[in-house]
Protein backbone atom coordinates (compact mmCIF):
# COMPACT_ATOMS: atom_id res chain seq x y z
CA UNK A 1 0.00 0.00 0.00
CA UNK A 2 1.38 3.45 -0.96
CA UNK A 3 1.90 6.19 1.62
CA UNK A 4 -1.00 8.12 0.08
CA UNK A 5 -3.36 5.16 0.42
CA UNK A 6 -2.22 4.57 4.01
CA UNK A 7 -2.97 8.19 4.89
CA UNK A 8 -6.32 7.97 3.10
CA UNK A 9 -7.19 4.78 5.02
CA UNK A 10 -6.26 6.46 8.31
CA UNK A 11 -8.42 9.51 7.59
CA UNK A 12 -11.40 7.25 6.82
CA UNK A 13 -11.09 5.75 10.31
CA UNK A 14 -11.27 9.14 11.99
CA UNK A 15 -14.60 10.45 13.23
CA UNK A 16 -16.16 10.14 16.72
CA UNK A 17 -12.88 10.64 18.58
CA UNK A 18 -11.96 13.74 16.60
CA UNK A 19 -15.44 15.22 17.09
CA UNK A 20 -15.40 14.38 20.79
CA UNK A 21 -11.97 15.94 21.27
CA UNK A 22 -12.93 19.05 19.33
CA UNK A 23 -16.19 19.49 21.24
CA UNK A 24 -14.25 19.29 24.50
CA UNK A 25 -12.96 22.78 23.68
CA UNK A 26 -16.41 24.31 24.12
CA UNK A 27 -17.16 27.85 25.42
CA UNK A 28 -16.95 26.50 28.97
CA UNK A 29 -13.50 25.13 28.20
CA UNK A 30 -12.30 28.36 26.56
CA UNK A 31 -13.39 30.43 29.55
CA UNK A 32 -12.01 27.96 32.11
CA UNK A 33 -8.63 27.75 30.39
CA UNK A 34 -8.61 31.54 30.01
CA UNK A 35 -9.49 31.98 33.68
CA UNK A 36 -6.67 29.60 34.62
CA UNK A 37 -4.06 31.58 32.69
CA UNK A 38 -5.38 34.93 33.94
CA UNK A 39 -5.57 33.87 37.58
CA UNK A 40 -2.45 31.73 37.94
CA UNK A 41 -0.24 32.76 35.03
CA UNK A 42 1.97 29.80 34.15
CA UNK A 43 1.31 28.19 37.55
CA UNK A 44 -1.24 25.60 36.38
CA UNK A 45 0.13 24.66 32.97
CA UNK A 46 0.79 21.18 34.41
CA UNK A 47 -2.97 20.59 34.48
CA UNK A 48 -3.06 20.36 30.69
CA UNK A 49 -1.00 17.15 30.21
CA UNK A 50 -2.42 15.50 33.35
CA UNK A 51 -6.04 16.16 32.43
CA UNK A 52 -5.26 15.11 28.86
CA UNK A 53 -3.96 11.73 30.00
CA UNK A 54 -7.07 11.25 32.16
CA UNK A 55 -9.43 12.30 29.37
CA UNK A 56 -7.76 10.18 26.68
CA UNK A 57 -7.88 7.13 28.96
CA UNK A 58 -11.58 7.49 29.80
CA UNK A 59 -12.63 8.40 26.25
CA UNK A 60 -10.75 5.41 24.84
CA UNK A 61 -12.65 3.14 27.24
CA UNK A 62 -15.97 4.70 26.20
CA UNK A 63 -15.17 4.38 22.51
CA UNK A 64 -14.07 0.76 22.93
CA UNK A 65 -17.22 -0.07 24.92
CA UNK A 66 -19.48 1.35 22.21
CA UNK A 67 -17.49 -0.26 19.40
CA UNK A 68 -17.41 -3.74 20.97
CA UNK A 69 -20.95 -3.93 22.35
CA UNK A 70 -22.99 -1.91 19.85
CA UNK A 71 -24.55 -0.14 22.84
CA UNK A 72 -24.11 3.17 24.61
CA UNK A 73 -23.34 3.47 28.30
CA UNK A 74 -26.98 3.66 29.37
CA UNK A 75 -27.81 0.63 27.27
CA UNK A 76 -25.28 -1.28 29.34
CA UNK A 77 -26.61 0.25 32.55
CA UNK A 78 -30.04 -1.03 31.62
CA UNK A 79 -28.67 -4.57 31.16
CA UNK A 80 -26.15 -4.75 33.99
CA UNK A 81 -27.04 -2.29 36.76
CA UNK A 82 -29.92 -1.87 39.20
CA UNK A 83 -32.53 0.60 38.00
CA UNK A 84 -31.78 3.04 40.82
CA UNK A 85 -28.15 3.21 39.72
CA UNK A 86 -29.09 3.82 36.11
CA UNK A 87 -31.57 6.56 37.03
CA UNK A 88 -28.99 8.15 39.35
CA UNK A 89 -26.31 8.21 36.67
CA UNK A 90 -28.68 9.66 34.08
CA UNK A 91 -29.91 12.29 36.55
CA UNK A 92 -26.34 13.39 37.26
CA UNK A 93 -25.62 13.63 33.54
CA UNK A 94 -28.79 15.60 32.78
CA UNK A 95 -28.13 18.01 35.64
CA UNK A 96 -24.59 18.75 34.44
CA UNK A 97 -25.54 18.85 30.76
CA UNK A 98 -28.47 21.23 31.10
CA UNK A 99 -26.42 23.66 33.19
CA UNK A 100 -23.68 23.45 30.56
CA UNK A 101 -26.16 23.92 27.70
CA UNK A 102 -27.59 27.00 29.39
CA UNK A 103 -24.15 28.49 30.04
CA UNK A 104 -22.98 27.84 26.48
CA UNK A 105 -26.13 29.28 24.90
CA UNK A 106 -25.89 32.35 27.10
CA UNK A 107 -22.27 32.96 26.18
CA UNK A 108 -23.01 32.48 22.47
CA UNK A 109 -25.92 34.93 22.62
CA UNK A 110 -23.84 37.48 24.55
CA UNK A 111 -21.03 37.13 21.99
CA UNK A 112 -23.39 37.61 19.04
CA UNK A 113 -24.90 40.64 20.76
CA UNK A 114 -21.40 42.06 21.28
CA UNK A 115 -20.72 41.88 17.52
CA UNK A 116 -24.06 42.60 15.88
CA UNK A 117 -26.19 44.34 18.48
CA UNK A 118 -29.88 43.45 18.88
CA UNK A 119 -31.16 41.97 22.12
CA UNK A 120 -29.84 39.02 24.09
CA UNK A 121 -33.30 37.40 23.85
CA UNK A 122 -33.27 37.64 20.06
CA UNK A 123 -29.90 35.93 19.79
CA UNK A 124 -30.47 33.15 22.28
CA UNK A 125 -33.74 32.17 20.58
CA UNK A 126 -32.22 32.36 17.08
CA UNK A 127 -29.14 30.33 18.06
CA UNK A 128 -31.21 27.71 19.88
CA UNK A 129 -33.62 27.25 16.96
CA UNK A 130 -30.69 27.03 14.53
CA UNK A 131 -28.96 24.34 16.61
CA UNK A 132 -32.20 22.41 16.97
CA UNK A 133 -32.87 22.46 13.22
CA UNK A 134 -29.27 21.45 12.52
CA UNK A 135 -29.44 18.49 14.89
CA UNK A 136 -32.86 17.27 13.74
CA UNK A 137 -32.76 17.68 9.99
CA UNK A 138 -29.13 17.42 8.88
CA UNK A 139 -27.96 13.94 7.90
CA UNK A 140 -25.55 12.49 10.44
CA UNK A 141 -22.76 11.84 7.89
CA UNK A 142 -22.67 15.50 6.84
CA UNK A 143 -23.37 16.73 10.35
CA UNK A 144 -20.28 14.92 11.69
CA UNK A 145 -18.07 16.48 9.02
CA UNK A 146 -19.37 19.97 9.82
CA UNK A 147 -18.85 19.45 13.54
CA UNK A 148 -15.20 18.52 13.05
CA UNK A 149 -14.39 21.87 11.35
CA UNK A 150 -16.03 24.29 13.76
CA UNK A 151 -13.17 24.70 16.22
CA UNK A 152 -10.65 26.07 13.72
CA UNK A 153 -11.22 29.47 15.32
CA UNK A 154 -9.15 28.26 18.29
CA UNK A 155 -6.03 28.51 16.15
CA UNK A 156 -6.13 32.23 16.92
CA UNK A 157 -4.76 31.29 20.35
CA UNK A 158 -2.01 29.17 18.77
CA UNK A 159 -0.81 32.17 16.79
CA UNK A 160 -1.21 34.69 19.62
CA UNK A 161 0.71 32.49 22.06
CA UNK A 162 3.84 33.00 19.93
CA UNK A 163 3.28 36.74 19.47
CA UNK A 164 3.67 37.31 23.21
CA UNK A 165 7.02 37.34 25.01
CA UNK A 166 7.32 34.36 27.37
CA UNK A 167 9.83 32.90 29.80
CA UNK A 168 10.04 29.50 28.08
CA UNK A 169 12.13 27.90 30.84
CA UNK A 170 9.46 28.84 33.36
CA UNK A 171 6.81 27.45 31.03
CA UNK A 172 8.69 24.14 30.77
CA UNK A 173 9.10 23.90 34.55
CA UNK A 174 5.43 24.63 35.21
CA UNK A 175 4.32 22.16 32.54
CA UNK A 176 6.20 19.17 33.94
CA UNK A 177 6.30 20.05 37.67
CA UNK A 178 2.96 20.61 39.47
CA UNK A 179 2.90 23.77 41.56
CA UNK A 180 0.51 22.86 44.38
CA UNK A 181 -0.98 25.37 46.80
CA UNK A 182 -3.97 25.15 49.11
CA UNK A 183 -6.55 27.85 48.60
CA UNK A 184 -10.22 27.93 47.70
CA UNK A 185 -9.52 29.51 44.30
CA UNK A 186 -6.86 26.89 43.54
CA UNK A 187 -9.15 23.97 44.44
CA UNK A 188 -12.12 25.45 42.57
CA UNK A 189 -10.05 26.03 39.44
CA UNK A 190 -8.55 22.52 39.46
CA UNK A 191 -12.08 21.10 39.79
CA UNK A 192 -13.32 23.23 36.90
CA UNK A 193 -10.28 22.48 34.72
CA UNK A 194 -10.60 18.72 35.19
CA UNK A 195 -14.37 18.93 34.74
CA UNK A 196 -14.18 20.78 31.44
CA UNK A 197 -11.58 18.33 30.06
CA UNK A 198 -12.79 15.04 31.58
CA UNK A 199 -16.45 15.85 30.87
CA UNK A 200 -19.33 13.44 31.61
CA UNK A 201 -21.28 14.35 28.48
CA UNK A 202 -18.34 13.24 26.33
CA UNK A 203 -18.37 9.78 27.94
CA UNK A 204 -21.89 9.09 26.72
CA UNK A 205 -21.45 10.88 23.41
CA UNK A 206 -18.37 8.97 22.28
CA UNK A 207 -19.75 5.54 23.16
CA UNK A 208 -22.92 6.20 21.19
CA UNK A 209 -21.11 7.85 18.28
CA UNK A 210 -18.95 4.76 17.87
CA UNK A 211 -22.20 2.83 17.59
CA UNK A 212 -23.55 5.37 15.09
CA UNK A 213 -20.39 4.90 13.03
CA UNK A 214 -20.87 1.12 13.16
CA UNK A 215 -24.40 1.63 11.80
CA UNK A 216 -23.10 3.85 8.99
CA UNK A 217 -20.47 1.18 8.22
CA UNK A 218 -23.26 -1.48 8.15
CA UNK A 219 -21.77 -3.47 11.02
CA UNK A 220 -25.12 -3.36 12.89
CA UNK A 221 -28.58 -2.13 11.97
CA UNK A 222 -29.46 -0.12 15.08
CA UNK A 223 -28.20 0.97 18.49
CA UNK A 224 -28.51 -1.96 20.87
CA UNK A 225 -29.47 -4.39 18.11
CA UNK A 226 -26.79 -7.00 17.51
CA UNK A 227 -23.08 -6.94 18.19
CA UNK A 228 -20.67 -5.36 15.67
CA UNK A 229 -18.30 -7.77 13.97
CA UNK A 230 -15.07 -5.98 14.77
CA UNK A 231 -11.43 -6.85 14.25
CA UNK A 232 -8.30 -5.56 16.06
CA UNK A 233 -7.79 -2.97 13.31
CA UNK A 234 -11.13 -1.38 14.29
CA UNK A 235 -9.91 -0.99 17.87
CA UNK A 236 -6.57 0.47 16.79
CA UNK A 237 -8.34 2.90 14.45
CA UNK A 238 -10.65 4.01 17.27
CA UNK A 239 -7.65 4.54 19.57
CA UNK A 240 -5.83 6.66 17.00
CA UNK A 241 -8.99 8.67 16.37
CA UNK A 242 -9.54 9.22 20.10
CA UNK A 243 -5.96 10.10 20.97
CA UNK A 244 -5.72 12.59 18.10
CA UNK A 245 -8.95 14.23 19.25
CA UNK A 246 -7.84 14.47 22.88
CA UNK A 247 -4.37 15.69 21.89
CA UNK A 248 -6.05 18.55 20.04
CA UNK A 249 -8.06 19.32 23.18
CA UNK A 250 -5.00 19.35 25.43
CA UNK A 251 -2.90 21.41 23.02
CA UNK A 252 -5.70 23.98 22.60
CA UNK A 253 -6.10 24.23 26.38
CA UNK A 254 -2.35 24.74 26.75
CA UNK A 255 -2.26 27.46 24.09
CA UNK A 256 -5.22 29.31 25.62
CA UNK A 257 -3.55 29.26 29.05
CA UNK A 258 -0.25 30.34 27.53
CA UNK A 259 -1.92 33.24 25.72
CA UNK A 260 -3.91 34.50 28.70
CA UNK A 261 -0.95 34.09 31.07
CA UNK A 262 1.17 36.25 28.78
CA UNK A 263 -1.52 38.89 28.27
CA UNK A 264 -4.29 39.09 30.87
CA UNK A 265 -2.26 37.93 33.87
CA UNK A 266 0.62 40.30 33.10
CA UNK A 267 -1.88 43.14 32.59
CA UNK A 268 -3.33 42.52 36.05
CA UNK A 269 -6.61 40.96 34.86
CA UNK A 270 -6.78 37.98 37.21
CA UNK A 271 -10.53 37.37 37.16
CA UNK A 272 -12.53 37.29 33.92
CA UNK A 273 -16.03 38.68 34.37
CA UNK A 274 -17.05 39.50 30.80
CA UNK A 275 -16.49 38.48 27.20
CA UNK A 276 -14.77 41.81 26.62
CA UNK A 277 -12.15 41.02 29.29
CA UNK A 278 -11.57 37.50 27.95
CA UNK A 279 -11.19 38.90 24.43
CA UNK A 280 -8.28 41.13 25.48
CA UNK A 281 -6.02 38.05 25.36
CA UNK A 282 -6.23 38.14 21.54
CA UNK A 283 -5.25 41.82 21.17
CA UNK A 284 -1.64 41.00 20.14
CA UNK A 285 -3.08 39.23 17.08
CA UNK A 286 -6.27 41.15 16.29
CA UNK A 287 -5.88 44.53 17.98
CA UNK A 288 -9.19 46.36 18.32
CA UNK A 289 -10.89 43.46 16.55
CA UNK A 290 -9.95 41.00 19.31
CA UNK A 291 -13.49 40.95 20.65
CA UNK A 292 -14.77 39.82 17.23
CA UNK A 293 -12.24 36.99 17.06
CA UNK A 294 -13.11 35.88 20.59
CA UNK A 295 -16.84 36.03 19.88
CA UNK A 296 -16.41 33.96 16.71
CA UNK A 297 -14.52 31.37 18.78
CA UNK A 298 -17.28 31.20 21.39
CA UNK A 299 -20.03 30.93 18.79
CA UNK A 300 -18.14 28.42 16.63
CA UNK A 301 -17.23 26.09 19.48
CA UNK A 302 -20.70 26.49 20.95
CA UNK A 303 -22.28 25.36 17.70
CA UNK A 304 -20.15 22.24 18.06
CA UNK A 305 -20.63 21.64 21.79
CA UNK A 306 -24.31 22.37 22.41
CA UNK A 307 -25.55 19.71 19.95
CA UNK A 308 -23.15 17.25 21.59
CA UNK A 309 -24.44 18.16 25.06
CA UNK A 310 -28.08 17.87 24.00
CA UNK A 311 -27.37 14.74 21.98
CA UNK A 312 -25.56 12.95 24.80
CA UNK A 313 -28.49 13.73 27.11
CA UNK A 314 -30.92 12.25 24.63
CA UNK A 315 -28.80 9.16 23.96
CA UNK A 316 -28.70 8.52 27.71
CA UNK A 317 -32.43 8.85 28.28
CA UNK A 318 -33.68 7.26 25.06
CA UNK A 319 -31.50 4.18 25.17
CA UNK A 320 -32.27 3.55 28.84
CA UNK A 321 -36.05 3.69 28.36
CA UNK A 322 -35.95 1.76 25.08
CA UNK A 323 -36.93 4.47 22.59
CA UNK A 324 -35.70 4.57 18.99
CA UNK A 325 -32.34 6.28 19.30
CA UNK A 326 -29.83 7.99 17.02
CA UNK A 327 -29.02 11.09 14.98
CA UNK A 328 -29.15 8.93 11.88
CA UNK A 329 -32.91 8.49 12.36
CA UNK A 330 -35.66 10.74 11.04
CA UNK A 331 -37.71 12.71 13.60
CA UNK A 332 -40.89 10.76 12.82
CA UNK A 333 -39.11 7.51 13.71
CA UNK A 334 -37.44 8.79 16.90
CA UNK A 335 -39.71 11.51 18.26
CA UNK A 336 -38.78 10.68 21.87
CA UNK A 337 -35.06 11.00 21.09
CA UNK A 338 -35.48 14.39 19.42
CA UNK A 339 -38.01 15.42 22.06
CA UNK A 340 -35.36 15.08 24.78
CA UNK A 341 -32.98 17.21 22.71
CA UNK A 342 -35.67 19.89 22.35
CA UNK A 343 -36.57 19.92 26.05
CA UNK A 344 -32.91 20.07 27.09
CA UNK A 345 -32.35 23.10 24.85
CA UNK A 346 -35.49 24.87 26.11
CA UNK A 347 -34.51 24.40 29.75
CA UNK A 348 -31.01 25.60 28.88
CA UNK A 349 -32.48 28.80 27.44
CA UNK A 350 -34.61 29.40 30.55
CA UNK A 351 -31.56 29.06 32.84
CA UNK A 352 -30.23 32.27 31.30
CA UNK A 353 -33.01 34.32 32.86
CA UNK A 354 -32.16 33.68 36.51
CA UNK A 355 -29.55 36.43 36.55
CA UNK A 356 -26.18 34.61 36.31
CA UNK A 357 -23.31 36.28 34.45
CA UNK A 358 -22.82 34.19 31.23
CA UNK A 359 -19.01 34.07 31.58
CA UNK A 360 -19.16 33.08 35.25
CA UNK A 361 -21.84 30.49 34.40
CA UNK A 362 -19.41 28.78 31.99
CA UNK A 363 -16.78 28.57 34.73
CA UNK A 364 -19.24 27.25 37.31
CA UNK A 365 -20.65 24.66 34.89
CA UNK A 366 -17.13 23.29 34.40
CA UNK A 367 -16.84 22.80 38.17
CA UNK A 368 -20.19 20.97 38.21
CA UNK A 369 -18.82 18.56 35.60
CA UNK A 370 -15.74 18.02 37.75
CA UNK A 371 -17.89 17.03 40.74
CA UNK A 372 -20.10 14.65 38.77
CA UNK A 373 -17.46 12.82 36.72
CA UNK A 374 -15.93 10.41 39.32
CA UNK A 375 -18.96 8.12 39.93
CA UNK A 376 -19.53 7.88 36.17
CA UNK A 377 -15.88 6.95 35.61
CA UNK A 378 -16.33 4.10 38.11
CA UNK A 379 -19.24 2.78 36.02
CA UNK A 380 -17.10 2.97 32.89
CA UNK A 381 -14.32 1.03 34.64
CA UNK A 382 -16.85 -1.62 35.65
CA UNK A 383 -18.06 -2.07 32.06
CA UNK A 384 -14.56 -1.93 30.62
CA UNK A 385 -13.31 -4.68 32.95
CA UNK A 386 -16.30 -7.01 32.60
CA UNK A 387 -15.20 -9.82 30.29
CA UNK A 388 -18.80 -10.91 29.82
CA UNK A 389 -19.39 -7.51 28.21
CA UNK A 390 -16.05 -6.82 26.55
CA UNK A 391 -14.57 -10.29 25.94
CA UNK A 392 -10.97 -10.10 24.79
CA UNK A 393 -11.26 -6.31 24.43
CA UNK A 394 -11.58 -5.63 28.17
CA UNK A 395 -9.35 -3.04 29.85
CA UNK A 396 -5.62 -3.49 30.08
CA UNK A 397 -3.61 -2.82 33.24
CA UNK A 398 -2.50 0.68 32.19
CA UNK A 399 -6.07 1.78 31.43
CA UNK A 400 -7.21 0.59 34.85
CA UNK A 401 -4.35 2.27 36.69
CA UNK A 402 -4.89 5.61 34.94
CA UNK A 403 -8.68 5.36 35.28
CA UNK A 404 -8.43 4.74 39.03
CA UNK A 405 -5.93 7.57 39.48
CA UNK A 406 -8.27 9.93 37.60
CA UNK A 407 -11.17 8.84 39.82
CA UNK A 408 -9.21 9.26 43.05
CA UNK A 409 -7.76 12.64 42.09
CA UNK A 410 -11.08 14.09 40.93
CA UNK A 411 -12.88 12.69 43.98
CA UNK A 412 -10.31 14.16 46.36
CA UNK A 413 -10.38 17.57 44.68
CA UNK A 414 -14.19 17.60 44.50
CA UNK A 415 -14.56 16.54 48.14
CA UNK A 416 -12.19 19.31 49.20
CA UNK A 417 -14.12 21.88 47.18
CA UNK A 418 -17.46 20.83 48.69
CA UNK A 419 -16.00 20.88 52.19
CA UNK A 420 -14.64 24.40 51.63
CA UNK A 421 -17.97 25.64 50.30
CA UNK A 422 -19.93 24.13 53.20
CA UNK A 423 -17.55 25.58 55.80
CA UNK A 424 -18.03 29.17 54.67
Amino acid sequence: MSKFNKIKALIKKLGPGIITGASDDDPSGIVTYSQTGAMFGYGQLWLSPISGIFAATIQEMCGRIGLVTGKGLTGLMKDWCPKWLGYSAISLLLFANIINIGANLGAMAASAQMIFGFSFLFWIILITVFILMLEIFLNYKYYAKILATLTMSLFAYYVTAFLVNHDWWQILRNTIMPNLTYSESFIFNVTAFLGTTVSPYLFFWQADEEVEKAIVDHKISNIGVGTPNIVPEDISGMKIDTFIGMFYTVLSAFMIMLTTAGTLHLAGITSINSAQEAAQALRPLAGDFAYILFAIGIIGTGLLAVPVLAGSSSYAVSEFVGWQTGLGKKPKDAYGFYGVITIALIIGVLINFIGINPIKALYYSAAVNGLIAPPLILLILFFGNNKKIMGKYSNGKLSNILGLIATLVMTAVGFTLIRNLLSR
